[in-house]
């Protein structure tokens, strides 16, 4: 029989662990009865969540155990579980979790979970959780484990955000949410959310979908919430859940959802992330296991995962994403930068659109549009007050606000317009000369400190501001599309730009609520030189011969979201050229350029589609445009290759410090390219499969990323 004895080799893993307590009262309730209300507090104020580390749960079971000695006794009648203020739990303290150091100890920890948790179903009277705030992981594994759960309606977040870090909800999650809501709504919280980067739930949905029983506002939801549990335990008060499985769901439609889920996974993502196909594993035999097997299943999935690499590499790569990316390396103190009262945006396509919409909605200043002539004027401002309509339609801004941002845009074609502006950015299309223009016309009318900001993504910035008067003030700013979703802007710092100006772009960019990474000025930056040494080395295997599929086939182990010519068709087989051709120009001696892409951008497409847009096959015609090639590569051949090549490029880019760390080369391509995070970006990947060793001697982490045995 399990007893806390058997976790004390946890409990010594985190001797500095911040314990968050179990704190009992006694509530008197209706008909004389005694509800015991655990309130679970670590001490520390909103900033610190409540955590589950190992003396947590020990802490939390032996409370459990002296409680269900209390009910024996007839001394209480119910059980209910809350959180300090605001906070309900967070779950595991990830830190530490990513620190066990085998297999086994990984199993201990799933087994201590579901040990302790699994108390609140043995009490011997009803157990409640009160979710009270914020809610993940573990922490929504609590009330899981309990008999019945209200929530407040304010509550802001919760979720089981597990498969999104490389592992699964492993104190019970994964059998009792499909048993509780039914499987579709299970797989939509389990799986979907979290490859939805990391979406959650607020109060209301987490009710709907029936994960609580009741729903109480948040001026009294602990009075309520112990009412409405008075009301259970005396028998006043009926609970139904209307999404709870059936005998039909169970024969009908668990095995459909579930096949459903496996295509859409494998459309979506491939079959390098483990998790989430562990995850469906777990859901699908949760249709018909006992709790007791289902547990036992998630035990040894979990320690599967924990001692895994992509469980290390996410928690390298969550790290860099919640911390690094909030300290920029390089960044200059925030008191240098100057304020930005008003913006002016040069172009009105639809990237500029994109910008100007961006920055009223996060500077809430006057912003101006400009461009040739005023057709394309005031069809750029139609745009944008279109989605500031859109916005209020959706419930995203009030009526107020949609009327305010709506007169902060304007557009003109008179330049002396931009007279009063301390930002300008242009977003006109990648032509140098054109760029320099553009420039030297604005800098007559805008004051000498006001920053210029350019999007090139392949031009060099300090050529860009070449022809002006004050040059230090030209700063590189690199979105990338579509802008209002993508979470990276590249700030381009050249020999010239000034710590006001650089310091400047990148309080702009926080306050745009963006991650921003300083590079220098050199070809392709950091996102689009890595993509160019992947589409080049894709486009150059095709053109001497091999098959399309073959190279598909060879960068699938990468986990990445779409292969290299699904991405040349999104981002524009035309720029795709362009891009190939800049870094030809560039290092000659190490990317290709690739007349037959210019070919394949006159017709238009690489792959046949259907008329939804599926892909069907490589088009017959795009097939014949590469014909020719006499020296194919196998996929392992060419996978080789590109890794080798990308440890040489990265290799060099940090040897000539275009970023400051191995780190900022991850960050950039999980937040601008969508590498996974179950990969850790490239470098862990690169050191993993050896290339880095292969290459240059050496790995780029120190130690490796890696799992443990």
């Amino acid at each position: 029989m399990t007893s806390a004895t058997d976790f004390d080799k946890l409990a010594s893993l985190d001797p500095d662990e911040v314990v968050t307590h179990s704190f009992v009262r006694d509530i008197p309730i209706a008909g004389g009865k005694v509800l015991a209300l655990i309130t679970l507090d670590n001490g520390k104020d909103h900033t610190r969540p409540n955590t589950l580390g190992p003396q947590t749960l020990l802490e939390f079971a032996a409370t459990l155990d002296a409680l269900t000695a209390r009910a024996a006794a007839k001394e209480i009648h119910g059980v209910a579980v809350t959180g300090k203020p605001f906070i309900f739990a967070a779950g595991a303290d990830l830190s530490k979790v990513s620190e066990i150091p085998d297999r086994e100890t990984g199993k201990q920890m799933a087994q201590l979970g579901h040990w302790a948790l699994g108390k609140l179903s043995t009490l011997g009277v009803p157990s409640f959780t009160f979710i009270n705030g914020l809610a993940l992981g573990g922490g929504v594994e609590i009330p899981l484990n309990s008999d019945y759960r209200t929530i407040d309606s304010s509550v802001p977040a919760l979720a089981l955000p597990e498969v999104f870090l490389g592992i699964i909800p492993g104190w019970g999650g994964a059998w009792l949410l499909p048993n509780l809501i039914g499987i579709e709504n299970a797989l939509e919280v389990i799986i979907s959310n979290p490859l939805k980067n990391n979406r959650m739930l607020r109060g209301p949905q987490a009710f709907e979908l029936g994960i609580a029983d009741a729903m109480f506002g948040p001026a009294n939801f602990i009075e309520d919430s112990i009412g409405w549990a008075s009301g259970v335990i005396n028998g006043t008060t009926k609970v139904k859940r209307p999404h709870e499985p059936g005998k039909i769901e169970r024969v009908a439609k668990w095995d459909i959802a579930i096949g459903i889920a496996q295509k859409t996974l494998e459309s979506r993502i491939g079959k390098v992330a483990k998790s989430p196909y562990r995850a469906l594993e777990l859901l699908k035999a949760a249709k018909n296991t006992s709790r007791a097997d289902g547990f036992a299943a998630e035990d040894e999935a979990l320690a599967d995962l924990i001692s895994g690499d992509q469980f290390h590499a996410s928690i390298y790569a969550f790290n860099l994403v919640q911390k690094r990316a909030k300290r920029p390396a390089g960044a200059p103190d925030k008191a240098l930068a100057q304020k930005v009262t008003k913006v002016g945006v040069i172009g009105a396509g639809l990237m500029a659109r994109q910008f100007a919409l961006l920055f009223v909605r996060r500077l809430q200043v006057p912003v101006v549009i400009t461009d040739l002539d005023q057709g394309r004027v005031d069809e750029g401002v139609a745009y944008i007050h279109k989605e500031i309509h859109d916005l209020l339609a959706k419930g995203r801004i009030s009526q107020d606000e949609s009327n305010r941002l709506e007169a902060l845009v304007s557009g003109t074609t008179n330049k002396a317009d931009f007279a009063d502006c301390d930002w300008v950015i242009e977003a006109i299309f990648e032509e140098l000369s054109a760029k320099q223009d553009v420039f030297a016309e604005i800098e007559q009318y805008i004051s000498p400190e006001a920053i210029l900001a350019t999007n090139t993504s392949s031009l060099s910035v300090e050529q860009i501001g070449a022809k002006l008067k004050n040059p230090e003030r030209v700063v590189g700013f690199h979105f990338f599309n579509p802008v209002a979703v993508m979470p990276l802007i590249e700030v381009v710092r050249t020999p010239l730009t000034t710590d006001v100006a650089l310091s400047t772009a990148m309080v702009t960019a926080a306050a745009l609520r963006k991650n921003a990474v300083i590079t220098t000025d050199t070809p392709g930056f950091v996102v689009n030189r890595i993509l160019a040494k992947v589409l080049g080395e894709a486009m150059h295997a095709v053109d001497t011969g091999t098959p399309f599929e073959v190279v598909e086939e060879s960068t699938r182990p990468f986990g990445l979201p779409m292969t290299p010519f699904e991405l040349l068709e999104l981002v524009g087989l035309k720029v795709g050229a362009h891009v190939l051709d800049t870094h030809h120009a560039a290092f000659p001696d190490r990317f290709f350029e690739s007349q037959n892409l210019h070919k394949l951008a006159d017709l238009g497409h690489i792959f046949e589609r259907d008329a939804k847009g599926k892909i069907k096959g490589i088009d017959k015609k795009a097939r014949d445009i590469v014909a020719g090639g006499t020296t194919p590569l196998t996929a392992p051949e060419l996978q080789k290759r590109i890794e080798d090549g990308l440890a040489d490029e990265i290799h060099r880019m940090l040897e000539t410090n275009v970023v400051a760390a191995a780190e900022d080369i991850d960050l950039c391509l999980i937040l601008g390219a969508g590498y996974p995070f179950q990969a850790g970006g490239i470098t862990p990947y690169l050191d993993r499969v050896g290339a880095s060793e292969r290459v240059f001697g050496d790995t780029f982490h120190h130690p490796r990323i890696v799992g443990v045995a």
